[in-house]
């Protein structure tokens, strides 16, 4: 492990020529034969660190830190050493369980909160990060009483924080281009951070999207590495500050995390958590550049991703964490794994992977397995399976972070310059850059003349996602998902709906707000707000480069506006490109707003021009990513990287482009039943005791089990969306089957839900929800109470793994066993996170 300021080292091999290798202070030379001739001959899922560019971590070692950390490592006991390497989830850990196993870190999840409720005020933060800081400092009990660092998904502005600044996404920040707002972003996030106590945000995400079928794709700023590279250490010193501080908690600091370690942005065909096959050379000079930057700027960690290379999973890959980024790199923080994705790791399972510390994590990022995996590291330690070198190794590293951030001299949290400075969150010099953000992302696609508004007239503003503070901030919004929340939850926030009424009242004209579209006095404009709803992680995959067929209803609205002469803006919330031709053919003007976080007046500011019409702010916002002809990138572009007009452009005539039936190809793989229908490939079955016939329902109504059950439509969101199940005594299941077993082993690592959706009439005498595969089943104990509409009941995947289902290998993933007389209709079964009622895993 090489960190030590001064030390620098020649660029070898491959790197000749390639963009990467240009970023200071990394050098380069002509690559020996050797090098090539080792790249040629590679094992798969192998990297050849001497390929690699090198870069100086510019942290200097402080003499004092230096030797506290020997100190403390002479009088640590092991258990201690090892409680440093695991990091909890606030939902599954207490004070006292710091105070018991020196656990090193504690994070909050996109679901978590103090005293269990994710949306807990500021001060509650404040109050549980001292309480969690005074036990892990505790040391009544002899213990060396090691400080706990908080890590938090500060992603877009303190995400998780009511009243907090929410700036765009990071795809807008993309079409920005404005490197030095992005490192004023990085301090304001900060700051607020240090509001309520929290010290290390898991941010700046640096992925390299190439496939934006990813539900994760808005997480990075562009599908070119030159952009992402040019933003990551402006963020990084905004969070950090520069790379000489010392003492972050002196200042309005905090540590960073860039993210994924790696290429979690280049996974075949865009599947979260999936494999990347790409050569090697691609590795490094797409996903592995902008971790240049980010180490040249003093990065304190590095998260590595859940996906793999080549069939190999980044946790597990020592040839990548230690031979590219610790050896060859020469980072010098430490580097944290992804949420239990050590459990992935070829021979691992979420209580048992000493792999992945052999490949050079030196925190286990353990939410609710940390306990399993601090017993199982112990043990193997105090056994001699695992080298006490490399223990120290990671030890030495956290305590290296700890030292520079300041938390061995800090007092706790609540005590620390800007602590409890609630004013801070969402102040107005805050939301003055957030809003200089947002203008400066819209990237303008489509003007017939249209734009910019008139502030003196009537302006209708419709689409369903006007006057949504949550759906135009995304997911990593005050919950994982962005879902469950409103605009009562955003105070100081403005909707788009807002700040365009604001503008048009401003300037003496009228607005009226209306989601299908409707007036009530013909207005002279009109702008229509579409898109996509929040989504985060396994949400967010979709098979296809196009709106789900829910969200489309605006297209109709936007041609019955234009079919009555009244001139159309379509304004799209998205975190990726999409197929959206039918609204580029209905629109007079199409403006891109991303994800454009709590400050929609941005919005307003550059469509809606002034007394005399001209424009107040201009276009200047440009493609981060091509945009799709079709609904695959692969079949053409319409719009490449970096297009985007301004009010200066030329309005040329408008070609209406070919339009195309998306319902059939938007497949979603979360959803397995719906519209009365099993999902494509599946059946919806009938079973019951040994011994009897199993029905296929495809029709109804339809007999089952010799009569004792019977199978009729009923109405759910739509005409005979659901199917009634009236069973007259015994033991009867209804079953999703699916011939290619399914693997949601994946998505149990989070907080996913299986989803039902159902309305009881008659309630069994007892019922039981859970999922079989060829050789195992696992399910869950319930009430279901009699209802009078429907109700969505979810159970947490990670459920049914407990209770004895190989997940990875379901056959029936949805099993809904019910015992005595019953009578109750299922409208929908899939995955999500939205369930009204969460079933106990009983």
């Amino acid at each position: 492990m090489i960190g030590i300021t001064g030390f620098r080292v020649t660029l070898l091999a491959a790197c000749a020529g390639m963009a990467a290798c240009a970023v200071p202070p990394a050098k380069m030379a002509s690559a020996p034969s050797a090098a090539r001739e080792a790249a040629e001959l590679q094992t798969a899922g192998v990297a050849n660190p001497e390929i690699w560019p090198t870069y100086e971590y510019p942290v200097p070692l402080q003499a004092d830190d230096e030797a506290r950390i020997a100190s403390l490592l002479g009088r640590m006991t092991l258990e201690e050493k090892i409680g440093q390497l695991i990091q909890a989830d606030l939902c599954c850990v207490t004070p006292e369980d710091i105070r018991t196993y020196n656990l090193g870190s504690i994070l909050v999840g996109g679901n978590s909160g103090p005293n269990g409720n994710d949306l807990s005020p500021a001060p509650d933060w404040l109050a549980a990060a001292d309480d969690f800081y005074l036990a892990s400092v505790d040391t009544s009990d002899g213990g060396v009483g090691i400080p706990i660092v908080w890590g938090t998904d500060a992603v877009h502005g303190h995400s998780n924080i009511i009243g907090a600044t929410i700036f765009p996404h990071n795809i807008g920040l993309g079409a920005m281009r404005d490197i030095d707002l992005i490192e004023k972003i990085g301090a304001i996030t900060a700051k607020e951070i240090r509001v309520t106590g929290q010290e290390w945000t898991f941010a700046p995400t640096v992925a390299v999207p190439q496939d934006f079928r990813w539900g994760r794709a808005y997480e990075g700023y562009s599908s070119d590495p030159d952009l992402v590279a040019s933003y990551v250490g402006a963020m990084v010193r905004g969070l950090q500050g520069p790379p000489s501080n010392d003492n972050l908690l002196a200042g309005p600091y905090v540590i960073a995390s860039t993210k994924h370690f790696l290429a979690d942005g280049g996974t075949d065909a865009g599947v979260d958590q999936g494999d990347s096959s790409i050569s090697e050379e691609k590795l490094r000079d797409i996903h592995g550049k902008p971790y240049g930057p980010a180490i040249a700027e003093g990065v304190s960690t590095v998260m590595v991703s859940f996906s793999s290379w080549q069939g190999k999973k980044m946790t597990g890959n020592r040839s990548l964490v230690t031979g590219v980024l610790k050896d060859r790199m020469n980072f010098g923080g430490f580097v944290v794994s992804d949420w239990n994705a050590h459990g992935q790791v070829e021979g691992c399972t979420n209580e048992s992977c000493p792999q992945a510390l052999m490949a050079g994590i030196d925190m286990y990022m353990a939410p609710d397995t940390w306990k399993p995996i601090y017993e199982d590291l112990l043990a193997r330690a105090r056994a001699g399976a695992i080298p006490m070198e490399r223990i120290d190794d990671a030890v030495s590293q956290i305590l290296r972070v700890k030292g520079r951030l300041g938390l061995f001299e800090a007092s706790k949290p609540s005590e620390r310059p800007y602590s409890g400075r609630y004013e801070l969150l969402g102040a107005p010099e805050h939301r003055a850059v957030a809003r200089e953000t947002v203008r400066k992302s819209l990237v303008l696609l489509k003007n017939q003349g249209i734009l910019p508004l008139a502030p003196g007239g009537r302006l209708l503003v419709a689409g369903d996602g006007a006057d949504d503070i949550a759906r135009q901030s995304g997911g990593w919004t005050l919950s994982w998902q962005g879902t469950g929340v409103d605009n009562s939850h955003f105070p100081g926030a403005t909707s788009i709906w807002d700040g365009l009424k604001q503008a048009v009242e401003a300037g003496g004209g009228k607005a009226e707000l209306s989601p299908d579209g409707s007036f009530s006095e013909r207005p002279d404009a009109a702008v229509v707000v579409f898109g996509e709803t929040p989504y985060a992680e396994f949400q967010g995959d979709r098979a296809a480069l196009a709106l789900d067929p829910e969200l489309t209803a605006p297209y109709e609205t936007m041609k019955a506006l234009k079919a009555q002469g009244i001139p159309v803006v379509a304004l799209m919330i998205t975190g990726r490109p999409l197929y959206v031709n039918p609204a580029l053919n209905s629109a007079d003007a199409f403006v891109v707003a991303w994800l454009p976080g709590s400050e929609g007046g941005g919005v307003a500011d550059v469509l809606v021009g002034d007394e005399d019409g001209n424009a107040r702010f201009d276009f200047t916002g440009i493609l981060p990513a091509a945009w799709p002809r079709t609904t695959l990138l692969s079949e053409g572009t319409l719009y490449d990287y970096g297009y985007g007009l301004n009010y200066k452009s030329p309005q040329g005539s408008w070609t209406a482009l070919p339009e195309l039936d998306t319902a059939s190809l938007t497949g979603d793989s979360r959803l397995w039943f719906s519209a009365g229908s099993p999902a494509a490939r599946w059946s919806l079955l009938v079973n019951g005791v040994e011994g009897e016939v199993q029905t296929r329902v495809t029709t109804v109504p339809a007999e089952a089990l010799g009569g004792r059950a019977r199978v009729t439509a009923e109405n759910y969101r739509v005409q005979e969306g659901a199917r009634r199940f009236a069973i007259s005594d015994g033991t009867a299941s209804v079953q999703l089957r699916n011939f290619e077993p399914v693997d949601i082993d994946r998505e149990t690592n989070a907080d996913i839900l299986l989803l039902v959706t159902m309305k009881v009439w008659d309630a069994p005498d007892s019922a039981r929800l859970g999922a079989i595969g060829p050789d195992s089943e696992g399910f869950t104990q319930f009430a279901l109470p009699e209802s009078d509409e429907f109700i969505r009941y979810g159970i947490p995947l990670k459920c049914l793994r407990t209770k004895g289902a190989d997940v990875a290998s379901l056959t029936q993933p949805f099993v809904l066993e019910t015992h005595g007389h019953t009578d109750f209709a299922i409208g929908e079964v899939r995955l999500g996170t939205d369930a009204e009622v969460v079933l106990p895993c009983n």
